[in-house]
């Protein structure tokens, strides 16, 4: 039976990055395969012990690569790299923003190949294994008999036919499971991305948070220092012709309009912060919709998991009553070659008693 996603297939790692890739013709030029950044996420399948590289953009794949331990990633200059892809027969380049992201994407990228050498290695020695026993192990064949007996013939096409059909079932709905996978895989991807925007969302909420009621305050005594010097120039322009006041209403003006600005800029920080609040609860709301969208795909694959267990246990009934029908067709025959001697004894004794 099929495992279930989460013990098939995890993500491990996951960058952004602008995917291009090589043109066939010329195989010189690149050709962008997004339109903007996409997720790039290493994708480990436990059950197979296989590393794949996988991007999707909207409903298509971009890349699904599955790495092996010749591949080598290159990288061309400080936010640009590159491997090529035997199975695809073709050439994949990563831009990243940042020479960082392209440092950890290397480093990345060399540990999973480590790690499916590792996994190749241990499966060609279990490959000699199997191989050393599948040779020891005598092989069978067997062909259907050809009977003239109407009955059991019936019921034995009739097991065969079942069999096709039982069969077609269970491939069209392991179709239909690899189908739901892929989907799922795709959500997947989005919910591991979402959930690392989301926990950069929450560190800088929080820091957000922290910062607030101490520009609350400094905002508070701003307002308040800026309305004792409106004061103090009040008081001034009402007394006015004083000589040295006005050089210190100059200075009173100049350091309201520093505070005015200085105003300004925190309340244009704070609407930004608000901002950001807002767009925090709609990227809450977009993972809180791909875990409802990738829970019902559970849902579904569950769904599948069981009709396949009951056209397999329905195939299994069809080939135990293939095998009753069969043994009961070998006794018919058994019966009929004793029935057929016993007559051709009588006619030879019938024979001589004419003769005599």
């Amino acid at each position: 039976m099929f495992p279930h996603h989460r013990e098939r297939e995890q993500p491990i790692f996951s960058a952004r990055a602008h995917v291009f890739q090589i043109d066939p013709a010329t195989k010189r030029n690149w050709i962008p395969a997004s339109k903007h950044a996409v997720t790039v996420s290493f994708f480990y399948d436990a059950n197979r012990n296989v590393y794949r590289i996988i991007s999707v953009g909207g409903t298509k794949a971009i890349i699904n690569c599955t790495v092996t331990p010749s591949m080598t990633f290159t990288k061309t200059s400080q936010k640009f790299g590159q491997w090529a892809d035997s199975r695809a027969n073709t050439v994949y380049g990563l831009g990243f923003a940042t020479e960082q992201q392209l440092h950890q994407f290397s480093e990345k990228f060399k540990e999973v190949k480590d790690a499916a050498r590792l996994a190749r290695e241990k499966s060609q020695d279990k490959d000699l294994a199997n191989t050393a026993l599948t040779i020891a192990a005598p092989q069978f064949s067997q062909s259907p008999p050809v009977m003239c007996v109407n009955g059991p013939e019936d019921k034995l096409f009739r097991s065969q036919s079942a069999d096709i059909t039982l069969s077609s079932e269970k491939e069209r709905i392991k179709k239909m499971l690899s189908e739901g996978s892929i989907c799922e895989m795709n959500l997947e991807a989005e919910l591991f991305t979402l959930q690392d925007s989301n926990a950069k969302l929450v560190a800088a909420l929080h820091e957000a948070n922290n910062n607030v009621e101490q520009w609350k305050k400094q905002l508070v005594a701003y307002q308040e220092e800026t309305e004792r010097l409106r004061e103090q120039v009040a008081e001034l322009e009402a007394h006015g012709g004083h000589g040295p006041s006005d050089l210190l209403k100059d200075e009173l003006t100049q350091s309201l309009e520093e505070l005015e600005a200085l105003l300004k800029a925190k309340d244009e920080e704070i609407h930004i912060l608000q901002s950001k609040k807002v767009e925090y609860h709609e990227m809450e709301r977009d993972r809180d919709e791909a875990i409802r969208r990738l829970r019902e795909m559970e849902m579904r694959n569950s769904e599948l998991e069981r009709r396949i267990q009951n056209a397999e246990q329905n195939l299994n009934s069809s080939l135990e009553e293939r095998d009753r029908v069969d043994a009961e067709i070998q006794r018919i025959i058994e019966i009929l070659d004793i029935k057929i001697f016993d007559l051709n004894d009588l006619r030879q004794s019938l024979v001589k008693l004419i003769d005599k």
